[in-house]
């Protein structure tokens, strides 16, 4: 209490004292007044003396009482000894004035003490005292359930001891700031309860004990586990998809206290991970797909997991095909469009037909054959997360019809082939007839599987000119004929090319389209061929002799080891298997003799074009061109329209050449 509040209470008690005493020299009244506070503070150990002054009538009953039990009884002023209880015998003793002194005192006597004074006939006087008995604040602790709280539990509890001492005032401090009971917090005598604690919660926690004689601060850091909050997934480089043979890396993290442990896992097995990375190197599309990222925290208990969807695509190999067949009878156009393969395959859709439907990879679109498709080009549109592209087809009916034919010597026995090519799209499906017959597969007459050629067995080349044969193509978006007549071996025209000093000489020749041969006989008259076998000045001989033999194929042979000086002729025989044709014009070479070099003159010629397959297609039914007649009588026909090259050895001289624009 301060000094000078002290002076007061002195004061007023003197004055309070001075009244009684006046009042009791009138009255005789008992009264009871403190020479000291009410509130007494003391050590553990320690002598106190609750002091009073006593006035009014003499030997007067003084019962002191602890709490509510009485402790000393005594007379004042009596010389009988005073009532004390045996277990408070050693530390009380009463004065002579009545006042209470208490020696080595104890916590026991921590309490409040009240005095009566009672004497017979006066009212009864009573005062009070509160002693407080401390010890010095030492070997203060905080004490916890578990060494960290988890976040989200019930509750967490801070407690302290501290031997021996009591305080009179605590208070708890979180990072400074003065802790108040509230629904968060619930501060006691012993604890500070921590209600449903949080990772903010983490910190320092100060103790702060005092009483009358001491002061003691004591800390706890608290840390509050918690995690793994929501997992955060990346993956590096960022991109929606990734290329077959390209790398790339994933990474997995959450917040948490400890940090928690991260692994990845994937078609539900584990392939590791390195602090929540996971290195993917020339990734192939097997390894696309839904990766899981797995963390857990030991401390927490809690587990968490979280998918990543990894796409790795590769591009179908080629390039995609379109393709048109007929359908239901020529009735309808199948459309194809076929790009297999793939991650993921390849979305596939005709948009030239406004619709929605689309395939994946391979897909059909049957749509009703008309005219106003002919000659449209039909795009297939080709959609992958990696190219956008497209292939076409152009639709048309069959076009000009272009007949190949030949043949081959099976034994002595001919088999003609005759070849039908007409450019249509779909492709068209021919049909072969002999006159007005329609031909099928048999022993003389075979069609192999596409239909496009027709093979004749035993062909008879005298009887040949009494058959015409017709090719009809036929698609849903038109038809065209053609009609032939197979010809014996026949030589259209021929020619004669020598070398410079007239000791070789190069022979060629043509055939008509339709013509049947299954081989040439080259022949010469004149001297025998210069050879180490051959006797200088050898007679020359007007017989034809056959030199070398030809393939079907052939339209050229080289003679060589010539003699200059002497004259020769050569010809060519075409052969069906064991019938010669009708030679060629006769070649001669020799000295006098003027070497005849082909000139330019019009004649038709076999163009190679694409045919308009705008223009419709109609059946022909007024006959067929005949074949043209190549004038044998003139031979002379510029090199260009030969079927073979000149050979290198051959040197023709100079001709001069006018140009008509």
């Amino acid at each position: 209490m301060p000094s000078h509040q002290f002076g007061v209470l002195k004061l007023l008690v003197f004055k309070v004292t001075l009244l009684m005493f006046m009042i009791e020299g009138v009255n005789c009244a008992l009264s009871i007044s403190l020479r000291g506070p009410s509130l007494v503070n003391a050590t553990v150990g320690s002598n106190v003396t609750l002091a009073v002054t006593i006035l009014g009538a003499p030997d007067p009953m003084v019962t002191w009482k602890m709490g509510g039990l009485p402790v000393v009884i005594w007379t004042l002023g009596s010389s009988e000894a005073p009532a004390i209880s045996d277990s408070n015998r050693d530390v009380l003793t009463i004065e002579a004035d009545g006042s209470l002194t208490f020696q080595n005192l104890s916590f026991a006597y921590s309490n409040t003490y009240t005095l009566d004074i009672i004497k017979v006939g006066m009212v009864t006087v009573s005062a009070k005292f509160s002693l407080n008995v401390y010890d010095y604040i030492r070997n203060v602790s905080v004490t916890v359930q578990t060494a960290d709280a988890i976040e989200g539990a019930d509750k967490y509890t801070l407690q302290y001891s501290s031997v021996p001492g009591e305080p009179s005032q605590w208070w708890w401090y979180f990072n400074s700031v003065l802790i108040r009971n509230s629904s968060h917090y619930t501060v006691d005598q012993k604890s500070l309860v921590i209600h449903q604690p949080s990772r903010t919660d983490t910190g320092r926690y100060t103790l702060v004990l005092s009483n009358p004689f001491s002061a003691v601060t004591a800390h706890r850091n608290i840390t509050v586990l918690y995690g793994p909050d929501e997992p955060v997934l990346g993956v590096s480089p960022s991109q929606t998809f990734f290329v077959s043979g390209e790398s790339l890396a994933l990474s997995c993290r959450a917040e948490g206290v400890p940090l928690p442990s991260a692994s990845w896992l994937f078609q539900g097995h584990t392939i590791g991970s390195q602090g929540g990375r996971l290195n993917l190197t020339s990734v192939q599309t097997s390894q696309g797909g839904i990766y899981t990222c797995e963390l857990f925290n030991e401390n927490t208990g809690v587990r968490r997991k979280k998918n990543l969807t990894i796409n790795v695509y590769e591009r179908p190999a080629g390039s995609p095909l379109c393709s048109v067949n007929a359908a239901h009878g020529n009735a309808n156009l199948q459309f194809n469009c076929h790009w297999p393969g793939g991650t993921p395959e390849a979305s596939l859709s005709f948009p030239f037909f406004n619709t929605t439907t689309s395939g994946a990879g391979d897909f059909s679109l049957t749509r009703p054959a008309s005219q106003g498709l002919n000659g449209k080009t039909i795009l297939c549109r080709v959609d992958h997360p990696l190219l956008q592209t497209q292939c076409s087809i152009t639709l048309g009916g069959p076009a000009e019809i272009l007949l190949t034919v030949t043949a081959v010597d099976q034994g002595g026995q001919i088999v003609v082939n005759i070849q039908c090519h007409s450019q249509a799209m779909p492709k068209a499906m021919v049909t072969w007839l002999k006159g007005s017959e329609i031909l099928a597969n048999g022993m003389q007459y075979q069609i192999n599987e596409d239909t496009t050629q027709l093979s004749v067995h035993g062909f008879n080349s005298s009887v040949a000119r009494l058959y015409n044969y017709t090719c009809n193509c036929s698609n849903p978006l038109g038809n065209t004929a053609k009609e032939t007549q197979l010809l014996g071996p026949t030589i259209s025209y021929s020619h004669l090319f020598p070398n410079g000093d007239g000791t070789a000489v190069t022979i060629t020749w043509e055939v008509p389209p339709t013509s049947v041969i299954t081989g040439f006989d080259i022949q010469m008259s004149g001297p025998d061929l210069m050879s180490k076998s051959v006797r200088p000045g050898q007679k020359a001989t007007d017989n034809f002799r056959t030199v070398q033999q030809k393939p079907s194929t052939s339209r050229s042979a080289n003679i060589s080891t010539l003699d200059p000086k002497s004259t020769y002729q050569f010809r060519v025989i075409p052969v069906a298997g064991g019938i010669q044709g009708k030679p060629s014009e006769v070649q001669s070479l020799g000295p006098g003799k003027a070497n005849r070099y082909p000139v330019a003159r019009v004649v038709e010629k076999v163009v190679t074009t694409q045919p308009n397959i705008n223009a419709p297609s109609y059946l022909l039914t007024g006959g067929l061109k005949p074949q043209p007649d190549h004038d044998r009588k003139n031979p002379q026909m510029d090199p260009t329209e030969r079927s073979v090259p000149i050979p290198r050895f051959v040197s023709p001289p100079h001709v001069r050449t006018a140009t008509i624009v």
